[in-house]
């Protein structure tokens, strides 16, 4: 269990468009939630979605089964691992989230404010 179930960001049954959307309409710097990744690989089976700078960001959230932990984007060497995606969430509540925008290839952060509901 990764902590999700029951949790006010963790948005189920939603997919991409409508998790974009939902956040667009948010228009929140900082509004996030979580929902089960499109692919369905065991491997990334969430997706973080954050609202910033009118831009909605997909930050795929590995699992890494060797060591039973989760972490955020690609693999990188020295990357945060976490014993739940719960514990994700709340680690950047407080420290911010460096997001990586691959088209413009610019670089903001902001930190997980506003928990946005999917109706």
């Amino acid at each position: 269990d990764a902590g999700v179930y029951s949790k006010a960001w963790y948005a189920a049954t939603c997919d991409r468009k409508t998790a974009e959307d939902a956040l667009y309409r948010s228009n929140k710097d900082g509004s996030f939630l979580i929902r089960k990744s499109s692919g369905q690989d065991s491997r990334q089976p969430y997706t973080l979605v954050v609202f910033y700078n009118r831009r909605v960001y997909n930050i795929p959230i590995r699992f890494i089964e060797s060591t039973r932990q989760y972490a955020l984007g690609r693999e990188k060497s020295g990357e945060e691992r976490f014993d739940s995606v719960a514990e994700i969430v709340e680690n950047h509540q407080r420290t911010s989230l460096v997001l990586i925008d691959s088209q413009n290839n610019t670089k903001d952060s902001t930190k997980l404010k506003h928990i946005v509901r999917v109706s």
